[in-house]
């Protein structure tokens, strides 16, 4: 979800106000994606390099976070969303984790969507943790050296029992991941569309959908056309 400081730039506005549209638009989003009947919807609120920004920004996205929650929470669960959080916990502010811990707890019976929150995520440190509960498991012989495939490092990243990503979209034109899903990405189709966060409404969701479904997605194979020719 990116461009919300330069939307606010672009209107001589404070960035605040850019973030603040910007949950203005993630509550479009998922209002849309339980429309299209999509069961899954990941959102990068806060990378784990995002504390690099100056503490006022910081303290504002924070603050956004929260307000979220306490506004949308009974409204996200009224309507059958599961809330799941991923991301590193450790270091997280008590009143921040609680919030988090709540929103999970309330919607876990949930099932209409789950609704994904990265927070203080970052895809290399998420992949490293991993590693580390799998390293200290074949240490003590829980998991035998033969038994580390793919399918055990999906069990031990934060997204497990999650299916990976069919689609990743991201705003303002900018073309790259940025530590986003690294591992849960290989074989997911990407849609970048020019419009700033703020302004990601139902139409451009929908529009993102349709390029979607026009991709050939053949998982390292031929697709059923090619073999019947």
């Amino acid at each position: 979800m990116d461009g919300n400081g330069r939307w606010a730039k672009a209107r001589g506005l404070a960035r605040s106000m850019g973030h603040r549209r910007g949950v203005s638009a993630v509550r479009e989003a998922v209002k849309t994606a339980s429309e299209f009947g999509i069961k899954y919807l990941t959102i990068f609120a806060f990378s784990s390099e995002n504390w690099r920004r100056p503490q006022r920004e910081v303290d504002e996205l924070l603050g956004l976070l929260k307000l979220f929650i306490r506004r949308d929470l009974a409204d996200l669960h009224q309507q059958g969303v599961r809330v799941r959080v991923i991301g590193a916990r450790d270091n997280l502010r008590p009143d921040v984790l609680s919030l988090l811990e709540e929103a999970e707890t309330l919607t876990r019976d949930n099932e209409k969507l789950t609704l994904v929150v990265a927070f203080n995520y970052g895809a290399r440190d998420e992949v490293a943790r991993a590693l580390r509960r799998i390293a200290e498991k074949l240490a003590t012989g829980e998991i035998r050296p033969e038994a580390l495939t793919a399918e055990c490092v999906d069990a031990h990243l934060d997204t497990a029992g999650i299916p990976d990503p069919d689609l990743i979209i991201r705003t303002s034109g900018e073309l790259r991941l940025s530590n986003f899903l690294l591992w849960q990405a290989a074989y997911s189709e990407f849609v970048f569309l020019p419009c700033l966060w703020p302004d990601f409404d139902r139409r451009a969701f929908q529009g993102a959908l349709e390029e979607y479904a026009s991709r050939d997605r053949r998982y390292g194979g031929i697709s059923p056309c090619d073999i019947a020719s």
